[in-house]
């Protein structure tokens, strides 16, 4: 039975999961959850989903859990030898991966996640840009930005030499924000430009944008 991945296809968290599915080679089936019309607050979904009433969650024959990274640890671990290694065997360098995977969480998806939400809500009418806003959290992503561009002068990718989770998280977030935001991430940073350009071209990412091509989000 195929995993049931429980999402909203605006979601970045959720995009990351479906990418993690396809970088494992593993099939599933994507159940849709409007969270405009509050689905993930329908008491049957607080019940057997998730009882925080958030997207994604997965269903792995009657196994259901929630969190895109708890999601991604359990996937690499049921399915070790398939598809992409997202975590070291090494204890050491996975508390290092663990570290970049939580420090993408503070430092990248707080700010650049907030800023796809009002740019997509902006477009949908639903309610005006705070610009004032958005060019703060921008300065902090850039100077997040600007540390990633140390970081990857010294190794191929975000925690070391081997592309693991850390880099992965990146990818729906970065993505969205050259797309609907118009944030063009790696301008003056080769670096990080180098790491983006081979992390955006993957074909799993493509894969996983093209499930999605056709959805326009209705915020009212």
């Amino acid at each position: 039975m195929a995993i049931k991945l429980y999402g909203w296809s605006s979601s970045t968290p959720c995009l990351a999961v479906a990418l993690i599915l396809h970088e494992k080679q593993v099939p599933f089936e994507w159940v849709d959850v409007d969270l405009p019309k509050k689905e993930q607050r329908c008491p049957e979904y607080l019940a057997k989903i998730n009882p925080f009433g958030m997207v994604p969650a997965i269903d792995d024959d009657g196994f259901v859990m929630h969190e895109s990274r708890a999601i991604a640890r359990y996937l690499d671990e049921k399915y070790p030898d398939q598809g992409t290694q997202l975590f070291p065997k090494d204890l050491r360098q996975r508390a290092i991966v663990d570290q970049a995977t939580w420090g993408e969480w503070f430092h990248f998806f707080q700010t650049s996640g907030n800023m796809c939400c009002q740019a997509m809500s902006a477009k949908c009418v639903l309610f005006a840009i705070d610009v004032k806003d958005i060019e703060e959290r921008k300065k902090r992503l850039l100077a997040t930005l600007d540390t990633y561009e140390g970081v990857l002068a010294k190794q191929r990718y975000i925690a070391g030499d081997e592309l693991t989770i850390a880099d992965l998280v990146h990818i729906p977030g970065s993505s969205r924000l050259l797309e609907e935001v118009g944030v063009n991430l790696g301008e003056g940073r080769p670096n990080v430009q180098r790491w983006l350009d081979e992390l955006l071209s993957r074909q799993t990412w493509q894969k996983t944008k093209l499930m999605f091509k056709d959805h326009v989000p209705k915020l009212n």
